[in-house]
């Protein structure tokens, strides 16, 4: 009994360091959201129970392969030398065993218990955290926007789980992910700056001696951060009110980031971690809280282009309202939503519904009183 006892209380202690549950749930809580924004009228919460468990399978499963492979380097850092293996309190044979146990067990979960797309962004997730990311720490800077792309989709996972494919709609959630992302790692990365150049890692911030080229990256992305709101709102993923309520939440940490590039320092480097930290779950429970549900969303783009102001013919992507009974399906607008810095945009986008899209009154300045 005393031997079975020691087992549990080791696998109590092993388990949750292996999988870093602390980023496990924070991954489970960026997918919850991709599925309850990409859910209908009702949501099915068994549905997002299940989704919820495969998805942190699939990310115990690429934290525990990323630790295998760190093992010599997490020695030499002061953050990591605590964990498991550089303790010496299991095997990497051990280690990858449970790897291969969460890693199919949570795509075989997504597979039966949400749909193929789901699985199949799982098991891309953890290829590219462990098989490209995790490599790559030790080889360029790159790593950094590699790993936000890592973030970036475990929303698209939920999304899909919820509609049973992706859409635009998903981008806005995935792109907020991504550009987050940068402001919250640079910010830790310029704290811990000493340590990742103990463990051999490859950096911004070691080689930006004066810190402002970190403290302008993490700015910048707070700055394209600014625009989802509004791009949900013209998706008609959320009502309007979110896109001035993510633009506050927004604006905050910007205005972080940009204390952090006039002084340099801990002190700002810490505020803007900090307000990173506050950011995203806001962000996550505004879009939740100011959802539209899928079947209601292309009417409510229209309704929200509309409420702002905007020509309808001009959001359309046309130069003039069509003519009465003209039958073609109308463009959304022209949105720069750039899900990563280095496309171009605008992106002209299309009305997520197969519906096409009813005109709207031919003022410019009609106002439309419905809201949700």
């Amino acid at each position: 009994m005393a031997q079975l006892h020691e087992k549990v209380k080791s696998a109590s202690f092993l388990v949750p360091q292996l999988s870093k549950h602390r980023l496990s749930a924070l991954v489970v809580s960026t997918a919850a959201a991709g599925y309850i924004a990409g859910s209908g009228d009702e949501i099915d919460w068994a549905g997002l129970a299940w989704t919820s468990l495969g998805t942190f399978a699939c990310a115990a499963a690429a934290n525990t392969l990323n630790q295998v492979y760190e093992v010599v380097t997490d020695s030499l850092m002061e953050r990591t030398k605590r964990r498991p293996l550089p303790l010496g309190l299991l095997s990497r044979r051990h280690a990858l065993a449970f790897a291969g146990v969460m890693g199919v067990g949570g795509i075989t979960i997504l597979a039966y218990k949400a749909n193929a797309t789901t699985a199949a962004l799982g098991a891309a997730n953890i290829g590219l955290y462990a098989a490209v990311y995790t490599p790559l720490k030790v080889v360029s800077v790159a790593n950094t926007w590699v790993g936000a792309v890592v973030g970036a989709i475990p929303p698209l996972m939920g999304w899909a789980a919820a509609a049973g494919q992706l859409d635009i709609g998903a981008g806005v959630l995935a792109a907020a992910l991504y550009f987050w992302q940068l402001p919250h790692f640079l910010s830790l990365a310029w704290l811990c700056r000493a340590d990742y150049a103990r463990g051999g890692y490859k950096m911004l911030t070691l080689f930006d001696a004066t810190g402002r080229r970190t403290a302008a990256c993490a700015l910048r992305n707070c700055l394209y951060l600014m625009p989802l709101g509004a791009a949900a709102a013209c998706l008609g993923v959320t009502t309007g009110a979110f896109a001035y309520e993510s633009a506050i939440i927004t604006g905050i940490m910007a205005t972080t980031a940009a204390s952090f590039l006039q002084t340099p320092s801990p002190t700002a480097a810490r505020r803007l971690f900090r307000a990173s930290l506050l950011h995203l779950p806001l962000f996550m429970a505004g879009m939740a809280l100011h959802r539209i549900p899928r079947d209601k969303q292309a009417l409510s783009s229209q309704q929200t282009v509309l409420r702002l102001g905007v020509p309808l013919h001009h959001a359309m992507g046309r130069g003039a309202p069509a003519e009465v009974g003209a039958s073609r399906a109308p463009m959304l607008g022209a949105i720069s939503v750039a899900p990563f810095p280095f496309l171009p945009v605008p992106l002209q986008l299309r009305c997520p519904s197969k519906v096409a899209c009813a005109e709207g009154p031919s003022s410019d300045n009609a106002d439309v009183e419905k809201d949700r």
